[in-house]
Protein backbone atom coordinates (compact mmCIF):
# COMPACT_ATOMS: atom_id res chain seq x y z
CA UNK A 1 0.00 0.00 0.00
CA UNK A 2 1.62 3.38 -0.75
CA UNK A 3 0.62 6.83 0.49
CA UNK A 4 1.58 9.91 -1.09
CA UNK A 5 0.37 13.85 -0.73
CA UNK A 6 -1.16 15.54 -3.55
CA UNK A 7 -2.94 18.15 -4.49
CA UNK A 8 -6.00 18.68 -1.90
CA UNK A 9 -7.51 21.78 -3.30
CA UNK A 10 -6.89 23.75 -6.43
CA UNK A 11 -8.33 27.27 -7.09
CA UNK A 12 -10.88 26.32 -3.93
CA UNK A 13 -12.36 23.44 -5.53
CA UNK A 14 -11.80 19.28 -4.25
CA UNK A 15 -9.40 17.78 -6.24
CA UNK A 16 -10.81 14.55 -5.77
CA UNK A 17 -14.49 15.43 -6.66
CA UNK A 18 -12.69 16.87 -10.38
CA UNK A 19 -13.89 15.21 -13.67
CA UNK A 20 -10.99 14.16 -15.87
CA UNK A 21 -11.62 17.35 -18.13
CA UNK A 22 -11.33 19.28 -14.96
CA UNK A 23 -8.08 18.00 -14.36
CA UNK A 24 -6.57 18.79 -17.53
CA UNK A 25 -7.98 22.37 -17.28
CA UNK A 26 -6.80 23.17 -13.88
CA UNK A 27 -3.52 21.73 -14.70
CA UNK A 28 -3.39 24.33 -17.41
CA UNK A 29 -4.98 27.42 -15.97
CA UNK A 30 -2.47 30.54 -14.94
CA UNK A 31 -3.30 31.82 -11.30
CA UNK A 32 -3.24 35.15 -12.48
CA UNK A 33 -6.29 35.18 -14.45
CA UNK A 34 -8.13 33.45 -11.36
CA UNK A 35 -9.79 35.00 -8.29
CA UNK A 36 -8.87 33.69 -5.19
CA UNK A 37 -12.21 31.96 -3.73
CA UNK A 38 -11.51 32.64 0.32
CA UNK A 39 -9.47 36.36 0.53
CA UNK A 40 -10.71 37.81 -3.01
CA UNK A 41 -8.66 39.39 -5.41
CA UNK A 42 -5.90 37.45 -7.67
CA UNK A 43 -4.75 34.33 -7.03
CA UNK A 44 -1.59 34.74 -5.79
CA UNK A 45 -0.41 31.22 -5.53
CA UNK A 46 1.28 29.72 -8.32
CA UNK A 47 -0.45 26.68 -9.83
CA UNK A 48 -3.82 27.49 -7.69
CA UNK A 49 -3.11 24.90 -5.24
CA UNK A 50 -4.54 25.81 -1.73
CA UNK A 51 -3.99 22.31 0.08
CA UNK A 52 -2.24 19.50 -0.12
CA UNK A 53 -4.13 16.10 0.43
CA UNK A 54 -2.60 12.30 1.40
CA UNK A 55 -3.81 9.77 -1.39
CA UNK A 56 -3.93 5.63 -0.74
CA UNK A 57 -3.94 3.20 -3.15
CA UNK A 58 -4.79 0.48 -0.95
CA UNK A 59 -7.88 -0.35 -3.03
CA UNK A 60 -6.57 -0.31 -6.35
CA UNK A 61 -7.87 2.55 -7.01
CA UNK A 62 -6.64 6.48 -5.48
CA UNK A 63 -8.94 7.62 -2.59
CA UNK A 64 -8.13 10.13 -0.16
CA UNK A 65 -7.20 9.82 3.24
CA UNK A 66 -9.93 11.07 5.18
CA UNK A 67 -9.43 13.95 7.80
CA UNK A 68 -5.49 15.24 6.18
CA UNK A 69 -6.10 18.49 4.23
CA UNK A 70 -3.39 20.47 5.00
CA UNK A 71 -3.03 24.07 4.61
CA UNK A 72 -0.28 25.32 2.28
CA UNK A 73 -1.46 28.92 1.38
CA UNK A 74 -2.44 31.21 4.58
CA UNK A 75 -4.99 32.87 1.96
CA UNK A 76 -7.12 29.29 3.09
CA UNK A 77 -7.80 30.53 6.25
CA UNK A 78 -9.44 33.48 5.06
CA UNK A 79 -12.78 31.80 4.09
CA UNK A 80 -16.23 33.81 4.81
CA UNK A 81 -13.95 35.64 7.69
CA UNK A 82 -14.80 33.09 9.95
CA UNK A 83 -11.26 33.14 12.18
CA UNK A 84 -11.73 36.80 12.30
CA UNK A 85 -14.98 36.77 14.24
CA UNK A 86 -13.95 33.29 15.89
CA UNK A 87 -10.68 35.37 17.27
CA UNK A 88 -12.61 38.48 18.00
CA UNK A 89 -15.22 36.88 20.35
CA UNK A 90 -12.58 35.13 22.03
CA UNK A 91 -9.99 37.51 22.67
CA UNK A 92 -11.63 41.12 22.29
CA UNK A 93 -15.60 40.63 22.42
CA UNK A 94 -16.13 41.95 19.28
CA UNK A 95 -17.76 39.75 16.70
CA UNK A 96 -16.76 41.86 13.73
CA UNK A 97 -13.51 43.29 14.70
CA UNK A 98 -11.43 45.74 12.08
CA UNK A 99 -8.58 44.18 10.38
CA UNK A 100 -5.11 46.11 10.34
CA UNK A 101 -2.02 45.08 8.56
CA UNK A 102 0.84 45.41 8.47
CA UNK A 103 1.98 47.34 11.77
CA UNK A 104 5.29 48.58 12.28
CA UNK A 105 6.62 46.76 15.80
CA UNK A 106 10.66 46.65 15.59
CA UNK A 107 12.63 50.14 14.41
CA UNK A 108 15.97 50.88 14.16
CA UNK A 109 18.16 53.71 13.71
CA UNK A 110 18.85 55.30 10.05
CA UNK A 111 22.56 56.44 9.25
CA UNK A 112 20.73 59.80 9.10
CA UNK A 113 18.93 59.92 12.67
CA UNK A 114 15.80 58.59 11.78
CA UNK A 115 14.13 55.36 12.13
CA UNK A 116 12.59 52.91 10.00
CA UNK A 117 10.49 49.34 10.36
CA UNK A 118 12.76 46.01 10.75
CA UNK A 119 9.78 43.86 11.56
CA UNK A 120 6.51 44.40 11.48
CA UNK A 121 2.94 42.34 12.87
CA UNK A 122 1.35 40.76 10.26
CA UNK A 123 -2.17 41.25 11.56
CA UNK A 124 -3.87 43.19 13.96
CA UNK A 125 -8.05 42.89 15.27
CA UNK A 126 -8.93 46.08 16.76
CA UNK A 127 -12.36 46.18 18.79
CA UNK A 128 -12.47 49.97 18.70
CA UNK A 129 -14.75 51.12 21.04
CA UNK A 130 -17.07 53.73 21.81
CA UNK A 131 -15.45 55.51 24.67
CA UNK A 132 -12.26 55.65 22.54
CA UNK A 133 -10.09 52.69 23.79
CA UNK A 134 -8.61 50.10 22.33
CA UNK A 135 -9.44 46.67 23.01
CA UNK A 136 -6.73 44.24 20.25
CA UNK A 137 -4.74 41.50 19.65
CA UNK A 138 -2.43 40.15 17.46
CA UNK A 139 -2.15 36.95 15.09
CA UNK A 140 -0.51 35.08 12.99
CA UNK A 141 -1.90 32.39 10.12
CA UNK A 142 0.72 29.70 9.82
CA UNK A 143 0.30 27.76 6.64
CA UNK A 144 2.78 24.41 5.79
CA UNK A 145 5.66 24.39 3.54
CA UNK A 146 6.32 21.08 1.98
CA UNK A 147 9.15 19.25 0.70
CA UNK A 148 9.85 17.13 -2.33
CA UNK A 149 8.81 17.16 -5.73
CA UNK A 150 7.22 20.96 -6.71
CA UNK A 151 3.52 20.66 -7.94
CA UNK A 152 4.54 22.22 -11.16
CA UNK A 153 6.09 18.92 -11.80
CA UNK A 154 2.58 17.16 -10.91
CA UNK A 155 0.66 20.04 -12.59
CA UNK A 156 2.33 18.99 -16.15
CA UNK A 157 1.49 15.53 -15.47
CA UNK A 158 -1.87 16.13 -15.08
CA UNK A 159 -2.21 17.49 -18.38
CA UNK A 160 -2.77 14.44 -19.79
CA UNK A 161 -5.15 12.82 -17.49
CA UNK A 162 -7.92 11.25 -18.75
CA UNK A 163 -9.49 9.41 -15.83
CA UNK A 164 -11.53 7.42 -14.92
CA UNK A 165 -11.25 8.36 -10.88
CA UNK A 166 -8.50 10.40 -9.42
CA UNK A 167 -4.76 10.33 -10.18
CA UNK A 168 -2.47 8.98 -7.85
CA UNK A 169 0.06 11.28 -7.03
CA UNK A 170 3.38 11.30 -9.25
CA UNK A 171 5.96 12.69 -7.19
CA UNK A 172 7.02 12.23 -3.26
CA UNK A 173 6.33 14.99 -1.21
CA UNK A 174 5.37 15.62 2.24
CA UNK A 175 4.07 18.71 4.85
CA UNK A 176 7.34 20.28 6.55
CA UNK A 177 6.05 20.72 9.57
CA UNK A 178 9.39 21.13 10.80
CA UNK A 179 10.23 24.07 8.85
CA UNK A 180 6.83 25.82 9.14
CA UNK A 181 6.74 25.46 13.08
CA UNK A 182 10.59 26.01 14.51
CA UNK A 183 12.12 27.61 11.67
CA UNK A 184 9.35 30.02 10.82
CA UNK A 185 6.78 30.16 13.53
CA UNK A 186 8.58 29.93 16.36
CA UNK A 187 10.93 33.20 15.84
CA UNK A 188 7.98 34.88 15.43
CA UNK A 189 6.16 34.31 18.38
CA UNK A 190 9.88 34.67 20.33
CA UNK A 191 10.03 37.99 18.82
CA UNK A 192 6.61 39.21 19.36
CA UNK A 193 4.80 37.75 22.20
CA UNK A 194 7.07 39.15 25.43
CA UNK A 195 6.21 42.89 24.35
CA UNK A 196 2.29 41.98 23.25
CA UNK A 197 1.97 40.52 26.96
CA UNK A 198 3.86 43.27 28.29
CA UNK A 199 1.63 45.22 27.04
CA UNK A 200 -1.26 43.16 28.09
CA UNK A 201 -2.36 41.72 24.58
CA UNK A 202 -2.57 38.34 23.56
CA UNK A 203 -1.30 37.00 20.73
CA UNK A 204 -3.58 34.66 18.37
CA UNK A 205 -2.43 32.23 16.04
CA UNK A 206 -4.43 30.01 13.08
CA UNK A 207 -3.58 26.81 12.02
CA UNK A 208 -5.22 23.80 10.88
CA UNK A 209 -5.19 20.16 12.19
CA UNK A 210 -2.90 18.27 10.88
CA UNK A 211 -0.20 20.89 11.97
CA UNK A 212 -1.47 21.50 15.50
CA UNK A 213 -1.34 17.35 15.45
CA UNK A 214 2.14 17.78 14.56
CA UNK A 215 3.01 19.27 17.48
CA UNK A 216 4.91 17.96 20.42
CA UNK A 217 2.71 18.39 24.06
CA UNK A 218 1.91 21.61 24.86
CA UNK A 219 0.47 22.42 28.66
CA UNK A 220 -2.46 25.16 27.95
CA UNK A 221 -4.03 27.08 30.69
CA UNK A 222 -7.96 27.44 31.59
CA UNK A 223 -8.59 31.01 31.13
CA UNK A 224 -7.51 33.82 28.58
CA UNK A 225 -6.49 36.20 31.38
CA UNK A 226 -3.68 33.72 32.16
CA UNK A 227 -2.30 33.03 28.41
CA UNK A 228 0.15 34.69 26.46
CA UNK A 229 -0.69 33.05 23.05
CA UNK A 230 -4.05 31.61 21.76
CA UNK A 231 -4.21 28.22 19.25
CA UNK A 232 -6.97 28.62 17.00
CA UNK A 233 -7.22 24.89 15.45
CA UNK A 234 -9.31 25.12 12.03
CA UNK A 235 -10.91 22.01 10.53
CA UNK A 236 -11.69 21.29 7.39
CA UNK A 237 -15.43 19.88 5.89
CA UNK A 238 -15.76 18.30 2.48
CA UNK A 239 -19.63 19.50 0.98
CA UNK A 240 -19.73 18.51 -2.59
CA UNK A 241 -17.02 20.20 -4.40
CA UNK A 242 -15.50 22.32 -1.91
CA UNK A 243 -13.74 22.42 1.81
CA UNK A 244 -15.60 24.33 4.13
CA UNK A 245 -13.28 26.05 6.64
CA UNK A 246 -14.66 24.95 10.45
CA UNK A 247 -13.95 26.17 14.34
CA UNK A 248 -12.13 23.67 16.03
CA UNK A 249 -10.49 24.19 19.09
CA UNK A 250 -8.77 26.88 20.81
CA UNK A 251 -5.62 26.18 22.98
CA UNK A 252 -4.57 28.60 25.58
CA UNK A 253 -0.68 28.53 26.22
CA UNK A 254 2.18 30.49 27.57
CA UNK A 255 5.05 31.40 25.05
CA UNK A 256 7.39 28.58 27.09
CA UNK A 257 4.36 26.28 26.72
CA UNK A 258 3.92 26.65 23.03
CA UNK A 259 7.77 26.73 22.14
CA UNK A 260 8.28 23.55 23.76
CA UNK A 261 5.85 21.95 21.58
CA UNK A 262 6.85 23.26 18.44
CA UNK A 263 10.39 22.34 19.15
CA UNK A 264 8.64 18.59 19.26
CA UNK A 265 10.47 17.33 22.09
CA UNK A 266 12.79 17.46 25.39
CA UNK A 267 15.87 17.73 25.75
CA UNK A 268 18.07 14.08 26.17
CA UNK A 269 20.19 13.52 29.34
CA UNK A 270 23.91 14.13 29.77
CA UNK A 271 24.26 10.24 30.07
CA UNK A 272 22.36 9.30 27.11
CA UNK A 273 23.98 12.01 25.20
CA UNK A 274 27.24 11.24 26.04
CA UNK A 275 26.52 7.35 25.15
CA UNK A 276 26.23 8.56 21.43
CA UNK A 277 29.65 10.64 21.52
CA UNK A 278 31.04 6.95 22.40
CA UNK A 279 29.42 5.53 19.96
CA UNK A 280 30.54 8.24 17.13
CA UNK A 281 34.20 7.70 17.91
Amino acid sequence: MAQKYGIGEIFGRSFARLSPDEVRTYSETNHRGMDCPFKGGTCSKAGGVCSLRCYTDATGETEPVPDSLVTTCPNRFYEHDLIFKWVGETLIDCDEPKVLTELPFLMANTPHGGKRAVGRIDMVLLNDKPDGTLDWCALEMQAVYFSGKSITEELKSLRSFTGPGIPFPTGTRRPDFRSSGPKRLMPQLQIKVPTITRWGKKMAVIIDREFWNSLGDISTVHDVSNCDTAWFVVDYKEQGKQFRIQRGDVFLTTLDRAVEGLTGGVPTSLHEFENTLRERL
